[in-house]
């Protein structure tokens, strides 16, 4: 193994020490192919302690040939058929109005079957995990669904929910949120969740699972890598200018006698070596 190897290998092992759940490759190797996680998720978002999870994808595509598809961070189905789509977002960009309608729409499209009747439509959720809180009202959950005239339940079966990833309550989805932004699985509150990243992060055959990223953590390590590389040669070409700079005009002050060696050496802050390379500089001026 060369030594750039060893470096991008403990660069990406610093990158998945780092990870949270809110992080989108982490997020999504800790909840791939684990139905428990999940259930005990939207078990404590929804407060239904009798909620069981039968389907457990992530990053699930569903396609619409007449526009844009989407990826669904994770999709579940739970005992009675009711879909969710829980999206983890860091930005607020992503985590609109419209994107929680869209998400809808197309998870309704993908639930249909020909000659079904609409009123088999399942209930379906979308819950949205953000960092901050969305709107700005300092509650743990915001629950959105329709009523008409803002009175009675419309009750069309789709429901939108925002948790809110700034809330610090001493409760259940308190300490829900406190493990979302937990990097050490010693750090976290749930022991199912913590089990999970310390398999992850901990032991040799999660850190495998991990590094089948490593594509991915290689091309941002490349990045790093060169955007490093830019800010020192530019760093470098500046003192060096800078360095020539201060050489030809304090060979033109002690060559126009304006300074004797020891005021030039003085003011510049001088090296021996760099006073060598000034004397040298009166001779190319001469």
């Amino acid at each position: 193994m060369t030594e750039k190897d060893l470096i991008e290998k403990q660069k990406i092992n610093e990158m998945i020490q780092g990870f949270t759940l809110m992080d989108d490759d982490f997020m999504t190797s800790f909840f791939e192919d684990n139905k428990e996680c999940t259930q005990f998720i939207l078990r404590t978002i929804l407060d239904k302690d009798d909620l069981v999870v039968i389907e457990n994808i992530t990053q699930r595509y569903i396609k619409n040939l007449e526009g844009r598809s989407v990826k669904l961070d994770v999709f579940a189905r739970d005992s009675t058929g009711k879909p969710y789509d829980i999206e983890i977002q860091r930005a607020t960009k992503g985590a609109g109005a419209r994107r929680a309608r869209y998400n809808l729409t197309l998870m309704d499209a993908g639930e249909t079957l020909p000659g079904m009747d609409t009123e088999e439509l399942p209930e379906s959720y979308v819950i949205f995990i953000t960092e901050k809180d969305f709107f700005g009202k300092g509650k743990a959950l915001y629950k959105i669904d329709r009523y008409i005239d803002g009175e009675v339940q419309f009750n069309d079966g789709t429901h939108i929910i925002y948790v809110n990833g700034a809330y610090k309550g001493n409760d259940k989805l308190g300490d829900l949120i406190h493990d979302f932004k937990c990097e050490k699985a010693s750090d976290m509150k749930n022991k199912l969740l913590a089990e999970r990243v310390k398999y992850l992060k901990e032991t040799e055959k999660g850190v495998k699972e991990m590094n089948k990223y490593w594509e991915e953590f290689r091309e941002q390590f490349e990045d790093e890598l060169r955007e490093e590389a830019f800010k020192k040669f530019k760093k470098e070409i500046t003192e060096d200018v800078e360095d020539r700079t201060k050489i030809e005009t304090a060979a033109k002050l002690l060559g126009q006698k304006k300074m004797s060696e020891k005021e030039v050496a003085e003011f510049f802050n001088f090296s021996d070596s760099q006073m060598k390379s000034v004397k040298k500089q009166i001779t190319v001026l001469a």
